[in-house]
């Protein structure tokens, strides 16, 4: 049994009714939108239907948190569509296999991060950065929405296309794919909540959109609005990997951005299941099994998902406690692809450009975008970039500066707590946490016996502080530096300590090292400084060099 939890999921039969109903629900919402989702990506209904069964088969089996429900989501949907764009206008015989062949890429990525046991760090960036960048790609979705919620095609040029076309996509609008679309807005944003307890708003509002737009009940003729059209109701067929030299690089850093974008939403949506659940879930097993369901999706020309937070709290507050629920979902919903597909076929593209405009519009993060600036300035400064950088240049620009800038600010900020920790006196007046004793030992000293001090973590921000006591070493005698109370010792603090007592060696002055314990003193024995030293100046306490000091005055 260990073994087998090593590999698969948490799957338990001792709440079968409850994970069943957890399925069956989650199934229900998620139809409509891996149908939105297909069809705005580009690779079609089919391919959004199959991403969704695909990964959430594989992720519930193999992955780490039991009640996650995996399928094609909003960020990574914006992300696939970039994808085939780019390679599609790079190479058009070729170009969706290759968009496909980048989505297993994307899964290899994931498998190799969740080996390497990187699952801790994916989400460790700050929450100005994550805001941004989910906000951006709200955005983006909206944007690239605009073209089919008027009834016409999507521009092409992905956002800086769709703005630029935006008058022609106002005077060429459809009045009745609007009003479709229109409606089914409306039911997103205004169904009872008693009705939402009996179906989805989403399933409604497909079922509601398609039958008003029915020719016997309309009144008008089909070829007035744009359907999704038939849908293959068979297996799909296997998609093998296609490369291209030319377009290789840009399909591996397409694949990295797809892959660490899945890691980053699969995991926080694991955190939202584990407060549901009271659990804890296994961050580096759910990136294997994010991996192998985008792999697996790829192959067989689905597209890519991650954790669904929609789906997996339904799934949680249906019933659902094992990785079978998930299951549960994934075979339900290949059932009704393979029964029920040629239904389809008559569903409205607008009835989808609503779905998915609405997904685009839970994305952006309103809460804070409204608040942000009364938290702290800079960091909404930095969520303003990095909406900015994710909506008109590309996401990991857009991340990689975000976290950048706020890696920096954050560094300044703990180098100027530390540097206040960095505390260097001469007599025995000052606000050092020392004995009666010693300040006597200092008074002795007359000045010429200077404590120089260090608490807490000394990261590399604070070599500056370290450097600027130079002055105060070369007007003393007799230094003694005291590491006692130094938690960690960073490479660029430790050498700044170096080049301290270097200093203050070459200039005659008595030099003491103590209080180096742990890894701070093996930092410093690697460094050589204690060999500099000799023994009876760095083994002894604080108080004992502060004596050895002053009677080497005298």
């Amino acid at each position: 049994m260990p073994a087998a939890t090593a590999v698969f999921n948490r799957i338990s039969a001792n709440n079968l009714r409850g994970d069943l109903f957890g399925g069956l629900t989650a199934a229900v919402i998620a139809l409509p939108m891996a149908l939105a989702f297909g069809v705005a990506s580009g690779a079609g209904a089919t391919a959004g239907l199959w991403g969704a069964v695909l990964v959430g088969l594989f992720a519930a089996l193999f992955g780490g948190t039991p009640t996650l429900i995996s399928e094609p989501t909003g960020p990574m949907t914006v992300v696939m569509t970039a994808v085939i764009a780019g390679l599609t206008a790079r190479n058009p015989e070729h170009g969706l296999a290759m968009a496909f062949t980048v989505v297993m890429l994307a899964g290899v990525f994931q498998i190799g991060f969740g080996l390497l046991r990187l699952g801790r760090y994916v989400t460790q960036m700050p929450y100005t950065v994550i805001s941004g960048f989910m906000s951006g790609i709200g955005l983006i979705l909206i944007i690239l929405q605009l073209g089919p919620f008027l009834g016409q095609a999507s521009p092409k040029g992905g956002v800086i296309g769709t703005l630029q076309s935006l008058p022609e996509l106002i005077a060429g609008a459809r009045p009745l794919e609007v009003c479709l679309a229109l409606i089914t807005l409306a039911i997103l944003w205004f169904t009872p909540k008693p009705l939402k307890k009996i179906a989805p708003p989403q399933l409604i509002a497909l079922l509601v959109g398609t039958l008003v737009s029915l020719p016997l009940i309309s009144g008008f003729g089909s070829e007035d609005i744009r359907r999704i059209g038939e849908i293959a109701s068979g297996f799909p067929q296997l998609q093998l990997p296609m490369f291209s030299a030319a377009e290789l690089q840009l399909m591996v850093v397409d694949a990295a951005v797809l892959g660490m974008l899945g890691c980053i939403d699969a995991l926080l949506t694991s955190v939202v299941a584990d407060s549901l659940t009271r659990t804890e879930h296994n961050s580096n097993k759910e990136l294997i099994g994010q991996g192998l369901g985008n792999l697996v999706s790829g192959l067989f020309g689905g597209l890519p998902g991650a954790g669904a937070t929609m789906g997996t709290v339904v799934n949680i507050q249906s019933g659902g406690r094992s990785a079978l629920s998930g299951i549960f979902r994934a075979v339900i919903l290949m059932l009704v692809i393979l029964v029920g597909a040629p239904l389809a076929a008559e569903i409205p593209q607008a009835v989808l450009a609503g779905i998915a405009l609405k997904v685009g519009v839970d994305i952006v993060d309103w809460d804070f975008i409204k608040r942000a600036h009364r938290i702290s300035l800079n960091g909404a400064l930095i969520m303003y970039l990095v909406i900015a950088l994710t909506v008109l240049v590309d996401l990991i620009t857009a991340v990689f500066v975000g976290v950048f800038i706020a890696n920096i600010l954050t560094i300044d900020k703990m180098s100027a707590l530390q540097s206040e920790a960095i505390q260097s006196v001469s007599t025995g007046d000052g606000d050092l946490e020392i004995s009666d004793d010693e300040r006597e030992l200092l008074n002795q000293g007359h000045g010429k016996v200077l404590l120089f001090q260090l608490n807490g973590a000394m990261i590399f921000g604070v070599a500056k502080a370290i450097n600027r006591e130079h002055n105060a070493i070369r007007d003393c005698r007799a230094v003694v530096f005291d590491l006692s109370k130094v938690s960690h010792l960073g490479v660029t603090a430790a050498l700044a300590v170096e080049n301290a007592v270097e200093e203050a060696i070459e200039v005659g002055r008595q030099v003491f090292v103590v209080g180096a314990s742990g890894t701070t003193r093996r930092r410093l024995e690697k460094l050589g400084l204690f060999s500099k030293l000799p023994a009876e100046r760095t083994e002894i306490d604080r108080r004992e060099a502060l004596r050895t000091a002053v009677m080497g005055m005298a």
